[in-house]
C-alpha cells in the first residue's frame, strides 16, 4: 500500500488542501463516462483548494497571467510527485482537453452540493473552494471515505443570496442565466468582478477568498461570457 500522507501534507502546505482518492473501478458509470478507457484499472485523485491559502501561495509575479492558479497547481503537483513518488507516472486529466465531470466527482467525494447561485457549496467551506486537478495514477493509496455533510441551503431560512442578486436572477431559487448574463455585461455592472449573491452567503464566510482572487476569477468568467455572446 502506497503512503499518501507525505503527499497530502505537502499539498496542504502548498494551498491544495483538498484531496480525494478513488479506486477507478468504484466510480459510477456517469463519472467513468468522462474518463479514459483504462481508468477503472487505476486510481483517480481529485485535488482542490479551499479558503485563501492557495492564492497566498501563487507567486505575485504570475497573478496577472491568464491561468496563474492552474500553472502553479500543475507545477506544484509535478514537484511533489517527483519528491515523494519519483519515477511514478501519472496522467493529468484536468486541466486538459478532455471534458471531465468535476461536479459528479465532487458529489462522489461529498464535496459538492448545489447552491442557488450555481456554485458548489459545503457546510464548512461555503462556496469558497474549487476543483484544481484530476490525476489518473497507477498507485495503491488507501481510498478516501466520502465526506458526509448536510446540505446547508436546505436549512437556510434567511436566503440572503436571493435578495442580494441585483437583477433578481435567483428569483424563487431558480437561476436565470440570461438575466444574470445581461446584468453582468452592462457597463459598470457591480457584478462584473464578483457575484454579490455568493458574497452574501453566510456559510463559510470566514473562508471567503481574497478580493484580488475573486476579481481575477470573475474577470476571466466575464471575458468568456463576452466571447460566448459574440459567437451566438
Amino acid at each position: 500500500m502506497d503512503d499518501f500522507h507525505p503527499l497530502a501534507a505537502a499539498l496542504d502546505a502548498a494551498g491544495l488542501n483538498r484531496q480525494h482518492i478513488f479506486n477507478g473501478h468504484d466510480l459510477p458509470a456517469d463519472c467513468l463516462a468522462t474518463l479514459p478507457p483504462h481508468a477503472p484499472e487505476q486510481q483517480l485523485i481529485l485535488i482542490g483548494h479551499a479558503g485563501r491559502r492557495l492564492w497566498d501561495c501563487v507567486p505575485a509575479a504570475t497573478r496577472p497571467g491568464p491561468d496563474p492558479i492552474d500553472t502553479y497547481s500543475q507545477r506544484t503537483v509535478d514537484h511533489i510527485f517527483a519528491q515523494f513518488l519519483p519515477g511514478r507516472p501519472y496522467q493529468l486529466l484536468y486541466p486538459g482537453p478532455r471534458l471531465i465531470g468535476l461536479q459528479a466527482l465532487g458529489h462522489q467525494a461529498g464535496w459538492h452540493q448545489p447552491s442557488p447561485f450555481m456554485v458548489g457549496i459545503d457546510p464548512h467551506w461555503g462556496s469558497w473552494f474549487a476543483y484544481r486537478l484530476v490525476l489518473l495514477v497507477d498507485s495503491h493509496f488507501l481510498p478516501t471515505p466520502r465526506v458526509d455533510r448536510a446540505h446547508p441551503c436546505l436549512t437556510c431560512q434567511s436566503t440572503p443570496c436571493l435578495s442580494a442578486c441585483p437583477p433578481g436572477a435567483l428569483k424563487d431559487g431558480r437561476f436565470d442565466l440570461a438575466r444574470c448574463s445581461d446584468w453582468r455585461l452592462q457597463a459598470d455592472s457591480p457584478c462584473a468582478e464578483a457575484c454579490l449573491a455568493r458574497n452574501a452567503c453566510p456559510v463559510g464566510s470566514e473562508h471567503q477568498y481574497d478580493p484580488a482572487q475573486i476579481a481575477h476569477s470573475y474577470r476571466r468568467s466575464l471575458a468568456m461570457l463576452r466571447d460566448w455572446r459574440m459567437r451566438k
